[in-house]
This record gives C-alpha cells, sequence and structure tokens, in this order.
C-alpha cells in the first residue's frame, strides 16, 4: 500500500470517528428520554432496578396515563388539526412565492426573498408577541383560525426555501415546449413543472407541519385553554406537575421526528434523481 493510499484510508477512518463522535454528542442526549420513559418510579433518574435492568422497574404505566388523559387526547387532536391546516395553508404561498421569486422578470428578488424568510431569523418571542397584537385587533387571539395562521407565517420561509431550491435545477425550456404543443399556463404547470418540483414541495410541507407541530411560544401567546397544543401541555405540565408522563410523550415525539427525517430524506433522494 502506497503512502497516498494509506494516508487516504487514515482520513477516511478519522472522518467516521468524526461524524460519529458529532452524532454522539448530538443524539445520546435525546435518546436517554426513551428507557426513562419506561420507569415504573414517577422519577426523572435511572433506578436502581432499571440500572439491574430489573423487568420490574420497568412499566408502560406513563404511556397508558397520556393515551387516557382527556388533556393530552385534546393537545393531540389540536396539533396534528393546527399543524395539518397550518401546513396546507403555508405550502400554497410558500410554492407561489417560489414560483414568482424563480421568475428573472420578477423586481427585488433579494428584498422579498429576504422579507418571505425573516419569520426564521427573527427571535420567535418577538414574532409571537407580534402576532399576538395584530390578531388582537382582529379578534383572532385565542381562536385557532388565529393558531393557524400564525403557524402558517412561521411554516411558509421553509416551503419557500426548499422549493425556490429545487425550482433551480428546473429546466424553463420544458414549459416553452408545453406552450409549444398548445398547454396554457395553467396546464403545463400542472402537468409539466409540477410533478417534477413535487419532492421539493413536499419537503417544503414537512418542515412547515414539524415547524408548527413543535412550536410553543406562538401558542402561550396566541392559544387558550382550548387550543393547547402537545409542546404546551409539556410547557404546562413541567411547570404545574412534573409527571414522567412527559417522557413518554418525547419518546413517542422523538419517534415522530426519526420517521420524519427519513421522509426527508427519501423525497431528498427522490428529487435527486434525474428524470428520463
Amino acid at each position: 500500500m502506497s503512502f497516498i493510499e494509506r494516508r487516504e484510508r487514515m482520513s477516511r477512518v478519522l472522518h467516521r470517528i468524526l461524524c460519529g463522535a458529532v452524532f454522539v454528542f448530538l443524539i445520546a442526549p435525546i435518546l436517554v428520554i426513551v428507557p426513562l420513559s419506561f420507569n415504573a418510579e414517577p422519577y426523572f433518574t435511572f433506578t436502581p432496578g432499571m440500572l439491574r435492568l430489573d423487568p420490574d422497574a420497568f412499566s408502560l404505566r406513563w404511556y397508558e396515563s397520556v393515551v387516557t388523559d382527556a388533556q393530552w387526547q385534546r393537545a393531540l387532536v389540536n396539533s396534528f388539526a393546527i399543524g395539518v391546516c397550518a401546513t396546507l395553508l403555508a405550502t400554497v404561498l410558500g410554492s407561489l412565492a417560489a414560483l414568482g421569486l424563480a421568475n428573472p422578470a420578477m423586481p427585488a428578488r433579494s428584498l422579498v426573498m429576504g422579507i418571505l424568510i425573516s419569520p426564521m431569523v427573527t427571535p420567535i418571542i418577538i414574532a409571537a408577541a407580534g402576532m399576538f397584537f395584530f390578531y388582537s385587533r382582529l379578534g383572532l387571539s385565542h381562536t385557532h383560525v388565529g393558531l393557524i395562521l400564525a403557524h402558517a407565517a412561521l411554516g411558509t420561509p421553509f416551503v419557500v426555501i426548499t422549493v425556490t431550491a429545487t425550482l433551480a435545477g428546473f429546466d424553463p425550456n420544458l414549459m416553452r415546449a408545453a406552450a409549444s404543443l398548445g398547454a396554457g399556463p395553467l396546464t403545463a404547470f400542472r402537468r409539466v413543472q409540477l410533478p417534477i418540483i413535487a419532492p421539493g414541495v413536499a419537503s417544503g410541507a414537512l418542515f412547515a407541519f414539524a415547524a408548527s407541530f413543535d412550536e410553543v411560544v406562538t401558542v402561550l401567546f396566541m392559544g387558550g385553554i382550548e387550543q393547547r397544543t402537545i409542546p404546551r401541555q409539556m410547557w404546562t405540565g413541567l411547570r404545574e406537575q412534573i409527571s414522567p408522563a412527559i417522557l413518554a410523550v418525547a419518546a413517542i415525539l422523538i419517534i415522530f421526528a426519526m420517521t420524519f427525517m427519513a421522509a426527508v430524506e427519501w423525497l431528498r433522494s427522490r428529487g435527486d434523481t434525474p428524470r428520463q
């Protein structure tokens, strides 16, 4: 083995070790929640029985309490209902904005892009406070509609960024070819452009849903008792009554996040696959 081959092999080994160390550093504090959620005792620490792997030290009692508790059930329904509605609205608005930004004839594209993605860089507490005062004047604070609009505003930048990135690889000659064959703008978009950029649109929608599902600060400002979502319920549980049921919900959310990332990666791989 030559010196260059040994150096390349050593570089690959060091790269894998570094990636593994970063992975452990980021993921280990999160994954430790999963075994704690099966604690039979109402503690947030590993009991001696759990360390001995005693079967009696593990239980599904906290998962059962989450499933049977009316507050957690309402929070779950609110999270999905608000998240789905906000995602649909953010996907439509973000995709339309990205299509406009992809047009070279659009004036002040950089300025418009900066305004559209500003919710991502603005501190969330400032955005939430501003939304609260704005929607309060419209009578939409402490309502599902107001919360959906607020979450849609926070999720739209994710759709704009992903769809804009997808459109950067789109060949505009395909739209000209469709027009030359008699297709109108709407037909060309629906049958030519949309199927090609669909993975990017779906990825943006998933990110928008995750942003809504994970948001707690906006819910604290905009939501009432009837609009409590899962993050808000977890926040309330930590402040009012510390229960390991929160760990059970956290473990479920971890599995949800892993499934979400797998779906995003699958969509990204589909978007990278060249079309024949």
